[in-house]
């Protein structure tokens, strides 16, 4: 049973298609890490416009996924980068985004065998 996402949006929109669940998921090991990475360095280097595009680039995925908490800091960083904040105004809201999406990724790899 996964515990860092759920798959009910999916399987709603798709008629309970398992192919199109795993197009989903694919997406979401391919481009979410790496928007992770470039939140990150963005977020480092004070490049707010950066932060904020690779945010809402990932947000409609976290909510495909069930991905509430994880969903909501990102939102939160978007807010952040959108009003130009302090980098330690968002450090543990990034981290708890970060720790969020490592853990579904790995129970995604495990439940898909992927």
């Amino acid at each position: 049973m996964a515990l860092q996402y759920n798959l009910a949006k999916v399987y709603e929109i798709s008629e309970n298609d398992i192919e199109f669940a795993l197009q989903i998921v694919t997406l979401f090991l391919e481009e979410v890490p790496a928007e992770i990475k470039s939140i990150k360095d963005a977020i480092a280097e004070k490049d707010y416009t950066r932060t904020y595009s690779s945010c809402h680039k990932i947000k409609p995925t976290l909510d495909l996924l069930g991905m509430d908490l994880a969903y909501e800091e990102n939102i939160q960083i978007m807010t952040w980068a959108k009003a130009e904040g302090k980098r330690k105004e968002i450090k543990e809201v990034f981290k708890s985004l970060k720790d969020r999406i490592d853990l579904a990724v790995k129970e995604i790899k495990k439940d898909f065998k992927l």
